[in-house]
């Protein structure tokens, strides 16, 4: 009994050791694993950032939805690479999303074609008025109408004049004195020819010794009527102007140049042009004159060349597009970048600049300085470097990530003064039931000065789109400005505690364009070039 009673507490004490040894390694190896696998997940989570591909400035600690557009949070890849502090990165979706461009920029010859708009006038130093010479009343016309063509010598009007019927009567009592006082008929016969009467009218005068009350008047130039100034049964003094006549073999085509173009032109510059009325046809011709005063309205200056018409197929006020090809070939080459790659600031010119070398897109803001507008281009005078790779379309999209950043921008020339306030907002997981109105507040602005504005601008072509755009750039206050032709909007952003929106409409207006309820007045819109007249159009 005893043995088997030892036997027992044997078996049990092992198995009781056993059941011991489980236990502590059932709390040692798998407390401990799972302490380990927690730690390695809490060290992945702590690791890994997620951010949203449209705004790369925001940073949170778990995925979810961006507080500003709610798109699905992505995790943030870990750049080592040292980047500059006021450069703005970007994720590949993003740069997709926004169409974001990029051009390799390189040193060229500046080219550009200089498009003109303007008409064929006559030659004005080929237009002669006829005045009348015997004062009196116009008693018939034998020339009625505009255009028509006269010639040297010929009958044009027929004048009753009193003061040459008392002239004739002095005469012939002068002819009663001619063996006395001889020298009274030479000046009866001078005042005659005062009057512009041929020596052979004041003979037959003089063998008819009857008194003629209407004369006839006669043309003293050949060529086409341009104007008639007098009608049937009009009284005319001395001197006045009856008609306008000029030779229209030899006329002029007049072209409006803005001042910006001005320096692309000198005197024999070719210009290549087409006329409205003879579709299908080029002619040119070189540049004679450059008008040396600009109109301080519509900002032009006259560009002439002289036309040969021989053939009669250029017409007074016929219109004329012309385009001068042009090179500046004293300044040799230059960097040239797109016109859509800079934005204006009202003083400053920037483009944004991609860093070469980053694992996502970079982008840097640089300001540059501006040389010769080209077609649809600028020159670089200063601020680029030859093969630097700038954006090209979708810059305002970059420049807006970098207002939302803080870092240096259009807006922003100082990196840090400006930021967005959701960088000081706290990125807990709360920021994901804010209201719509919070998080429409939350995606403003800092600088609540700036107010981004579009209205119809009226306007036809490429000279209305640089004379809106040029008055606009112009006004204090304007940051950026840009008209379309096709739809005719303005789109416009100004620091509205130095100007306001009718202001702006204004000074448009003062140019010659209608703009909602500004309208141009019309000595201004007159003056404006004939393809720039959109009015009843």
């Amino acid at each position: 009994m005893d043995i088997k009673k030892l036997i027992l507490n044997k078996y049990l004490k092992n198995s009781l050791l056993l059941i011991a040894g489980l236990f502590l390694g059932w709390l040692f190896f798998y407390h401990s694993g799972n302490t380990m696998i927690d730690n390695k997940e809490q060290n992945t989570e702590k690791s890994t950032i997620w951010t949203c591909s449209m705004h790369p400035q925001i940073r949170m600690d778990k995925p979810g939805l961006c507080p500003i557009c709610a798109m699905d949070l992505i995790p943030l890849e870990q750049n080592t690479s040292i980047i500059d502090d006021d450069a703005i990165e970007m994720t590949d979706e993003a740069v997709k999303l926004a169409d974001i461009q990029t051009t390799v920029i390189s040193k060229q010859l500046l080219v550009k074609d200089v498009k003109l708009y303007g008409k064929i006038q006559a030659d004005e130093r080929l237009i002669k008025t006829i005045p009348a010479h015997i004062p009196g009343r116009i008693e018939k016309l034998f020339t009625n109408f505009t255009g028509e063509q006269i010639n040297k010598g010929q009958i044009i009007a027929s004048i009753y004049s009193p003061e040459l019927i008392t002239a004739q009567q002095e005469l012939f009592e002068a002819l009663k004195l001619k063996d006395i006082q001889p020298q009274i008929i030479e000046a009866a016969k001078e005042k005659l020819k005062q009057w512009k009467l041929t020596d052979n009218q004041i003979e037959e005068i003089e063998k008819s010794k009857k008194i003629t009350s209407v004369f006839d008047v006669v043309s003293s130039v050949s060529g086409v009527i341009i104007n008639r100034k007098i009608n049937l049964g009009d009284y005319v003094q001395t001197g006045t102007p009856l008609f306008e006549v000029s030779d229209l073999n030899q006329l002029w085509g007049v072209f409006d140049a803005y001042e910006n173009d001005l320096s692309w032109m000198k005197i024999g510059s070719k210009v290549n042009f087409t006329l409205q009325a003879i579709p299908g046809k080029d002619f040119s011709g070189n540049i004679s004159f450059i008008d040396p005063v600009i109109d301080p309205i519509t900002r032009i200056a006259k560009v002439r060349i002289e036309l040969y018409n021989a053939s009669g197929n250029f017409k007074p006020e016929m219109l004329a597009t012309g385009i001068v090809k042009t090179k500046l070939e004293h300044k040799g080459n230059a960097i040239v970048v797109p016109q859509s790659a800079i934005l204006w600031t009202g003083k400053r010119s920037i483009v944004y600049v991609k860093i070469l070398n980053t694992t996502e897109p970079t982008f840097k803001m640089r300001e540059v300085i501006l040389g010769n507008y080209l077609q649809n281009s600028y020159e670089i005078v200063e601020g680029l470097s030859d093969g630097e790779e700038v954006v090209t379309n979708g810059t305002f999209s970059v420049d807006a990530a970098a207002q939302l950043a803080g870092k240096v921008s259009m807006m922003n020339d100082n990196a840090g003064t400006k930021v967005n306030s959701m960088q000081e907002m706290d990125m807990s997981e709360s920021s994901n039931s804010d209201s719509k109105e919070q998080k429409e507040m939350k995606n403003m602005k800092m600088d609540e000065n700036i107010e981004h504005a579009n209205f119809k601008v009226n306007g036809l072509c490429e000279m209305c789109k640089d004379r809106i755009e040029s008055t606009s750039k112009k006004i204090p206050g304007v940051n950026f400005t840009e008209w379309n032709i096709k739809s005719k909007v303005l789109n416009i952003s100004f620091d509205k505690s130095k100007i306001n929106k009718l202001k702006i409409q204004k000074a448009i207006a003062a140019v010659g364009h209608d703009n909602g309820k500004q309208i141009a007045p019309d000595e201004v819109y007159n003056k404006l070039p004939e393809c720039c007249k959109y009015r009843n159009k």
